[in-house]
């Protein structure tokens, strides 16, 4: 598993977890869609016995998910058609896109996510199209 996380000027942390470890973290808040695993009652017990916070998200919309959305797109476009001989050369490969992009990559996209949360709270919190 890869966590990136990036602000309008580029990329501030990418890690990777061990293969074969666990997440076990705290004082987390947990930011996710409203798919149905992640809204079920089930899943929403899990997470509050582990004492986390949730906080509310507006419908699931592709443009509202920037990294789900513009930083997967280009690491798959990145990736594609490449071979890996271990772990090692995929993170190697993963990091090496994230942070070959310029400052303006990072900024187009978060100041896109702006208009696009806008136009979101504007329509009600219903599901938004390009």
């Amino acid at each position: 598993m890869c966590t990136l996380f990036w602000d309008r000027k580029g990329v501030l942390i990418v890690d990777f977890l061990p293969q074969g470890s666990t997440i076990n973290p705290g004082g987390v808040v947990m930011i996710h869609d409203n798919a149905r695993p992640h809204t079920a009652a089930a899943t929403k017990n899990l997470i509050t016995t582990f004492g986390w916070e949730q906080f509310d998200y507006p419908p699931y919309s592709p443009d509202l998910a920037p990294s789900d959305f513009h930083m997967s797109l280009h690491l798959k476009t990145f990736l594609a058609g490449r071979q890996f001989h271990d772990d090692n050369e995929v993170k190697e490969a993963v990091t090496t896109c994230f942070e070959s992009h310029a400052a303006s990559f990072y900024d187009e996209w978060i100041q896109k996510l702006v208009q696009r949360y806008d136009k979101c709270l504007y329509n009600g919190g219903n599901y938004v199209k390009k």
